[in-house]
C-alpha cells in the first residue's frame, strides 16, 4: 500500500474509553482530519448523542467494562457503523473475547479487531509504530485501517480476527512471566527461552480456539509479545516485575497506571485451559504466581527446570 493512499473522506468516529489507548487511537483518527468524539464513563454527554450519526465506533475499554457498553449501545447503534475493538483481554464469566461478545450482540454487523505492538506512550510521543486491523469483512477491515493509517502508524488488515485478538491478549500473560524474569535479573538467555516457548504456548491455545498458526508470528502475536515483554511501559511487564522485587500483587496493581489486563485473563486462561485439557506451562506458572502459592523464583525455575524433552 502506498503512503498517499488513503482515503480523504472525512467521517465520524465515536471512541469509547478515554484511557492511554482510547486516548492514542483519538489523536490517530484526529490527525487524519476525522471528526472524532472521545466518551468515557466521566463525560457529561450521553453516549447515545456521541454515537449517533458516526461511521464507525471504536471501544477502548477494558475488559471489564465491555458487556456493560455493549448492552448500552444495543439500543441505538446506527444500522450502518462499523464496530472497532480494541480491548485485548478474556470475559471472566464465559472466556470470550471482546470481538466475540460484540457479533454476538450484533450477528449482522462487521466487528473489526485492531491490536498490535502499541505503546501507548510511544504512539503520544508520535514515534512511528504499526498494528492490524481484522475481520471476516475485508471492506470494513479497509475503512478502518484508512482511518488510522499515517506516515507515523502503518495498519495492515488481516483476515483472522480471533487470531489477531488472541495474540494480543495472551501475550499479556507472557509479559508477567517476562517482567518476572528481568526483575530476578536472570538475563538475556533465560528472557529468550521463556518468550521462545511462550509463542509456542500461544499458539497452541490460539489454535485450539480455531485461529490460524501464521497469524501469531505477525505483529498481533510475535510483534505484540516482543514490544510487551521487552517495555517497562508495559503495564503487565511492570506486574511481573514489582512481584519478582518481593511486592504483594495489590501493592504492585495499585503502582500500575491503568489496567494490567494480564492479570485477568491469566486467570481465565487457566480456567478455560483446564476445562479443554490444553497445556499451558507459562500460564500456569504465572497464575500460581499471582495466586501467591509460589515465588517468583520458583516460578521461573519451575520452567527452566521442567523434563528434558525433544523442543
Amino acid at each position: 500500500m502506498s503512503c498517499h493512499n488513503y482515503s480523504n473522506s472525512k467521517l465520524s468516529i465515536a471512541i469509547i474509553g478515554a484511557g492511554a489507548w482510547g486516548v492514542s487511537l483519538a489523536s490517530l483518527a484526529s490527525i487524519n482530519g476525522h471528526d472524532v468524539r472521545l466518551w468515557s464513563r466521566r463525560s457529561p454527554e450521553k453516549l447515545e448523542d456521541v454515537i449517533n450519526g458516526t461511521s464507525i465506533v471504536v471501544s477502548a475499554v477494558s475488559m471489564s467494562g465491555v458487556r456493560t457498553v455493549v448492552t448500552q449501545v444495543q439500543r441505538f447503534l446506527p444500522a450502518h457503523t462499523i464496530i472497532v475493538t480494541a480491548t485485548k483481554g478474556l470475559d471472566p464469566v464465559t472466556t470470550d473475547t471482546p470481538s466475540q461478545i460484540w457479533q454476538a450482540a450484533f450477528p449482522q454487523r462487521p466487528v473489526v479487531v485492531l491490536s498490535g505492538p502499541n505503546l501507548s506512550k510511544e504512539i503520544q510521543q508520535g514515534l512511528p509504530a504499526a498494528t492490524v486491523v481484522a475481520s471476516s469483512d475485508a471492506s470494513a477491515a479497509k475503512a478502518v485501517q484508512a482511518v488510522f493509517s499515517s506516515q507515523q502508524f502503518r495498519v495492515y488488515t488481516n483476515p483472522d480476527p480471533l487470531g489477531v485478538e488472541l495474540g494480543g491478549t495472551l501475550k499479556n500473560v507472557m509479559a508477567i512471566a517476562s517482567g518476572t524474569c528481568d526483575g530476578l535479573q536472570l538475563g538475556t538467555n533465560a528472557k529468550a527461552a521463556l518468550l521462545t516457548r511462550g509463542i509456542t504456548e500461544i499458539i497452541r491455545i490460539g489454535n485450539h480456539w480455531g485461529a490460524k498458526s501464521e497469524t501469531f508470528y505477525g505483529l498481533s502475536g510475535l510483534g505484540d509479545l516482543l514490544a510487551t515483554c521487552n517495555s517497562s511501559l508495559s503495564r503487565n511487564y511492570q506486574v511481573g516485575y514489582g512481584l519478582a522485587q518481593g511486592k504483594t500483587l495489590p501493592e504492585v496493581i495499585a503502582e500500575v497506571e491503568g489496567t494490567a489486563e494480564g492479570v485477568n485473563t491469566t486467570q481465565v486462561l487457566i480456567q478455560r485451559a483446564n476445562h479443554l485439557g490444553i497445556s499451558v506451562p507459562i500460564s500456569y506458572q504465572v497464575y500460581r504466581l499471582l495466586k501467591g502459592e509460589i515465588t517468583p523464583q520458583e516460578a521461573l525455575e519451575a520452567l527452566m527446570l521442567r523434563d528434558i524433552k525433544p523442543e
